[in-house]
């Protein structure tokens, strides 16, 4: 689902360098809210939907789009996505 994303370009490429230094606990709970971390899978369920609201805003031109939350929602897309295929990854070897 990730790879289907369509974002202009430096966005795109902004959250990919920004992946780099993704903490899981920092990034999803200022994201998310406090509490519990859901996992990976639930977390990008949760990230996709959010980032398709914030999106939406960006296509709209609304005035309550944040460019800094949208990075951020891309970021941790990013990172969640990386780790997912990592978990993946370790349970087939």
């Amino acid at each position: 689902m990730i790879t289907t994303l369509r974002r202009p370009r430096l966005l795109a490429r902004a959250a990919k360098i920004g992946a780099r230094d993704y903490n899981r606990d920092r990034h999803l709970q200022r994201l998310l809210g406090y509490g519990s971390i859901p996992g990976t899978g639930a977390a990008l369920i949760r990230l996709l939907e959010l980032e398709r609201e914030i999106n939406a805003q960006r296509i709209e031109e609304d005035a309550a789009y944040s460019l800094v939350r949208h990075l951020d929602l891309l970021i941790a897309l990013n990172g969640e996505a990386q780790l997912y295929q990592a978990s993946r990854a370790a349970q087939y070897q």
